[in-house]
């Protein structure tokens, strides 16, 4: 988290890209790249949902270094490529990326916790529809917990880039609240309804854990921040 400027993004290069102009097209254009990088997050999150540490590994196969993989609110294009030959058409894209803006779309905590909700939910509408497989009044409440979970982690990963880590951590409080409920609900008397059903429980079960796991090590880096002496502090008495 030391090198997260929260004004850098929001402001100094705006300012810097004055005659950067775009119209609903381009921005169009630019969302969409972004969906795509959250399902290629999942694609990677797919293959190796059987890693016992398949979110560091998908962070690696992201372009993630182990720091950018934290509250630092990294863009995607962080990557260490120093060394790397960069020529013809590679350097066309990577004038064009530079030529983008940062947006909340790049931050990875924000494309991890997109990707692996949006498996989620996916999984959950297949069977949530049909009252042989899901009853309706457990359909609604799941779902409900879901999209309230996924809100708050939302408006807390905003707050972590403004660089508000206190605010950041009760909102991931409160995101980690709606998923303990999602867990209530699908206990193991819940299960046995029908196979779909038990058969969602066993694969949601590693992917609600997985954004427990996201949610408290952002926490835990927040906490890190806050206790963090000030500069000039430590040579006060």
């Amino acid at each position: 988290m030391s090198n997260f400027n929260p004004d850098g993004p929001s402001e100094n290069e705006w300012e810097e890209r004055g005659d950067l102009a775009w119209n609903e097209f381009d921005w169009e254009q630019y969302l969409r790249q972004q969906d795509e990088v959250i399902i290629r997050y999942l694609a990677f999150y797919e293959q190796l949902k059987d890693h016992p540490d398949r979110i560091d590994e998908v962070a690696h196969f992201m372009g993630w270094d182990k720091e950018e993989w934290s509250s630092e609110g990294t863009t995607l294009g962080d990557d260490d490529d120093d060394d790397a030959e960069v020529d013809g058409t590679d350097a066309e894209d990577a004038s064009d990326f530079s030529a983008e803006p940062y947006t909340l779309h790049k931050n990875p905590i924000f494309i991890a916790v997109k990707a692996i909700q949006l498996s989620l939910k996916r999984g959950w509408e297949r069977i949530a529809h049909d009252p042989q497989k899901v009853p309706q009044a457990l359909a609604l409440s799941v779902q409900t917990s879901l999209h309230r979970s996924d809100e708050n982690a939302m408006l807390a990963i905003q707050a972590l880039d403004f660089g508000d880590y206190a605010m950041a951590i009760s909102l991931f409080k409160r995101a980690l609240r709606d998923l303990n409920v999602s867990l209530a609900f699908l206990d193991e008397r819940a299960a046995t309804f029908s196979r779909s059903l038990a058969s969602f429980r066993t694969d949601a079960l590693d992917r609600l854990f997985d954004l427990r796991e996201v949610y408290l090590r952002v926490m835990n880096e927040c906490r890190e921040e806050l206790e963090r002496p000030a500069e000039g502090e430590d040579g006060e008495k």
